[in-house]
């Protein structure tokens, strides 16, 4: 493989032929720059600081960076540059919370920026073995690189660990995986089988696995377009963290800088759904810089006499705690919601009347019948918040309890802050969604059910709900899943959040 001076010793991927790869062919490449478009590892650090250690350990992160920069270009010593990164993100921190975020953070940010070319050649190893070798903690990368990429086996910097947190430093024992170590970990995974067929890297510090390979290919650094998300094996459908973009240096820096600013403003405008009367709220919203979008013809509100009796049902998708707030505005009169874990916080808080449900059939039913006796109703049948353009399973017992149903299809933007969590506390929600600078809320009223597609036109509740989740997906350009709060959760705790593409997701 030797080339003129100047040249790269590899060709490029462009070169490889991906069909003569066979399903016994093996493959071993790096991560960064090489399964991945990015080069940096800076955000992936970034999101990991900011989850176990908020703002403070996102600012040393981001105070260190340039010396790990320097260390890593100027000095030639890449593994002196993961050293800083290493320690700023993760020094103190419990490795259950870093296991976490990998898990549930990490892969939604991988899985945006994954290389085409790189992938070409990796998902053609399908039937053989596919191996990743990277710098990056392995405790980082792992959960994605096995649950959505389908990589067998992955070598990675180990964490030093103390009565479960991290120190800070790399386990001495393999240090950073860079050079010639990434070389010995590859003779180490491969045993005394034959090398990998394909080796696959991006730059110096991989050429030494790449020599032991029977071919290899440099990956370049020119700007392509990432892999789309339903080409990969799994669809992620299940997310947390509290950052929407993906933090860059840049990013990162105004996120810091925006902090003190937005939570003043998040207090601002918390007070002023607390304070003010609902008919108020889209104006003083819109003064504030949250924008409410109201279609559709919203129904009018309840008559009680001459022998109306009851009020509505609003079938809701559910996308943040806010979501029957947001619909009380777009109506101007407030309109109260049924929650199953609702912060204390949030109901002090809350402007509308809430009422907690037991998650008991029976229980459940009775109290909601009680309510709508008294008005207007919102109800989120999903039972959870979902981030993605998905709907979960609705449950049917809404159907069940009245033939007055009007579907109401919600949409919310945010551009700095997740105004949901899964494994944080729920109670600060509200503020992080207040948090962005200019959230959107988009109200979208569907028409009545006809009484011909209710319980009481002969329909069963489950394909009331299920017509309900359709007119609203299709509304949103969502697609339904029969995924479940219980899914939702079990995903979220128990592996890296991630799905199989082939699963559940034809409603």
């Amino acid at each position: 493989m030797a080339s003129g001076v100047g040249e790269p010793p590899f060709p490029a991927v462009d070169k490889c032929d991906a069909s003569r790869l066979g399903t016994e062919s093996t493959v071993a490449a790096d991560l960064d720059g090489t399964l991945l478009r990015s080069r940096s590892a800076f955000p992936y650090y970034a999101l990991v600081a900011y989850e176990t250690g908020g703002a403070p350990r996102l600012a040393l992160l981001l105070l260190l960076a340039p010396l790990a920069a320097a260390l890593s270009r100027l000095a030639s010593s890449p593994a002196a540059g993961v050293r800083v990164l290493v320690f700023a993100a993760t020094a103190g921190a419990r490795v259950a919370d870093v296991e976490s975020t990998a898990r549930a953070v990490l892969p939604r940010f991988y899985a945006a920026d994954v290389h085409p070319a790189a992938w070409r050649v990796f998902a053609a190893c399908g039937g053989g073995r596919r191996l990743v070798l990277t710098a990056t903690p392995r405790i980082m990368a792992e959960p994605f690189l096995r649950g959505c990429l389908g990589a067998d086996a992955v070598a990675g910097t180990e964490l030093a660990t103390w009565r479960g947190r991290a120190t800070g430093w790399v386990d001495a024992r393999r240090g950073v995986l860079v050079g010639e170590r990434k070389a010995q970990a590859l003779r180490e995974m491969v045993g005394h089988g034959e090398m990998p067929d394909v080796g696959l890297g991006d730059g110096k510090s991989d050429y030494a696995f790449m020599r032991i390979c029977k071919e290899a290919y440099l990956v370049p650094r020119t700007p392509v377009e990432a892999v789309r998300a339903d080409e990969l094996p799994k669809r992620i459908v299940f997310h947390d963290g509290r950052l929407v973009q993906r933090p860059t240096p840049l990013v990162a820096l105004l996120t810091l800088l925006w902090l003190p600013v937005g939570l003043l403003l998040s207090l601002v405008r918390v007070a002023a759904g607390a304070l003010l009367p609902m008919r108020w709220l889209h104006v003083a919203f819109h003064a504030l810089g949250v924008r409410v979008v109201v279609r559709g013809s919203p129904p009018p509100p309840p008559r009680h006499g001459g022998g109306a009796t009851g009020g509505v049902l609003f079938a809701c998708c559910h996308r943040t705690l806010l979501d029957a707030i947001f619909l009380s505005v777009a109506l101007g009169r407030p309109v109260a919601a049924v929650t199953y874990s609702l912060s204390r916080l949030s109901e002090f808080l809350s402007p509308i009347r809430t009422v907690r449900l037991t998650r008991d059939r029976a229980a459940d039913a009775a109290t909601i019948r009680t309510v709508l006796s008294e008005g207007d109703l919102a109800v989120c049948p999903e039972g959870t918040t979902c981030r993605e353009p998905f709907l979960l399973r609705f449950s049917a017992l809404f159907a069940e309890l009245t033939d007055d149903i009007v579907p109401v299809a919600l949409e919310c933007r945010m551009s700095m802050f997740h105004g949901t969590t899964a494994r944080g506390w729920k109670g600060m929600d509200p503020f992080y969604f207040f948090m962005n600078p200019r959230p959107v809320y988009t109200v979208t009223f569907l028409d009545k059910l006809p009484a011909d597609l209710t319980c009481g036109g002969g329909k069963s509740s489950h394909e009331v709900a299920n017509y309900v989740q359709k007119v609203i997906a299709s509304t949103l350009s969502y697609q339904c899943t029969g995924f479940t709060r219980k899914d939702k959760y079990r995903e979220l705790a128990d592996n890296d959040g991630v799905v199989r593409a082939s699963n559940n997701l034809g409603w």
